[in-house]
């Protein structure tokens, strides 16, 4: 296997203080298939890109979902390393990266930024935002994993045809991470190296904004993978809602106040709490019916290949 049949992808906004640098640490790690998806940069961002030899494609549409989904369908190439123009990931780094996926190990391989990351990389929020993020993925999708944000992958052909993307903004990574464990793809984190931003270049996220994005993206997507945790953070705020109106009427009650309509909305309020947890572990039954059907008849269309 040579470096030939790998495209290296880099979506860029506005990066003309580090694209130049990182296109040439690429190819100093013996990779010159550089493509460069750019989203209408107002700065000189092509030009050092085409400049220092990369292909240079401007999007069609906005957000980095966006330009990653439009790159998929234009790479022909088998092997795709995904990286952050901003220069925050390591170049060297690429090999961890994208080894297993070459050595047949795994189809999707996630860099973990977490494991080794330069002073003033993060911020306070950013750090606990995405620890956050990661919680919740564990608890929605049952995989542990350190940084399902990370913008350092690796991909095989075959991850590269079953990802269905639909998110256009910076909630693609998590989708990407999240449709890799519904497609069944073999998942593999590696520890890589972060930088912090270059000085002259200003970050495209906003923490809290981008945050609740992906964190309902996270939440959206489990209800097709895990609706006992859909339903059951239904039910439970139902429940919730119960519990509270209802120690009022309990406590106006033995003030000697009778609170009928309140009482009766106590009772709705858990019952429909309760109806949704039996709706979740219904739910998650059938969605387990259909996941063992789907690994069968991916397993007999594999072995008829």
């Amino acid at each position: 296997m040579t470096n030939e049949n790998v495209c290296v992808l880099l979506p860029t906004l506005n990066e003309e203080a580090t694209i130049g640098q990182v296109i040439r640490d690429f190819r100093s790690e013996g990779f010159d298939n550089i493509l460069v998806i750019d989203g209408n940069s107002k700065d000189n961002t092509r030009n050092i890109a085409e400049s220092e030899g990369a292909r240079v494609v401007v999007q069609t549409g906005k957000g980095k979902g966006q330009a990653i989904k439009q790159s998929f369908d234009l790479i022909e190439e088998d092997y795709i390393v995904m990286a952050d123009g901003d220069g925050t990931n390591v170049a060297s780094d690429v090999h961890a990266v994208l080894g297993p996926v070459l050595e047949g190990k795994a189809d999707h391989v996630m860099g973990n930024r977490l494991a080794n990351y330069e002073k003033g990389a993060f911020t306070r929020l950013n750090l606990f935002g995405n620890k956050l993020i990661n919680k919740m993925f564990g608890f929605a999708y049952g995989i542990w994993l350190e940084d399902i944000l990370t913008g350092y992958r690796a991909f095989n052909r075959k991850a590269i045809k079953s990802l269905d993307l639909k998110k256009v903004g910076f909630e693609v990574e998590s989708e990407m991470t999240i449709d890799s464990v519904k497609k069944d793809l073999r998942i593999l984190e590696v520890p890589t190296t972060y930088l912090a931003r270059h000085s002259e270049g200003a970050t495209k996220l906003n923490p809290l904004k981008d945050g609740l994005r992906i964190g309902a993206t996270i939440y959206k997507m489990a209800k097709m993978h895990n609706p006992m945790f859909y339903f059951g953070i239904i039910g439970a705020f139902f429940v919730a809602g119960g519990l509270f109106t209802g120690t009022f009427v309990v406590v106006q009650w033995f003030q000697g106040i009778t609170r009928i309509p309140m009482a009766i909305l106590t009772t709705l309020l858990i019952l429909v709490g309760f109806q949704m947890f039996v709706f979740g572990i219904m739910s998650d039954l059938l969605v387990s019916l259909h996941r063992e059907n789907m690994r069968f008849l991916r397993k007999i269309s594999e072995d008829k290949d």
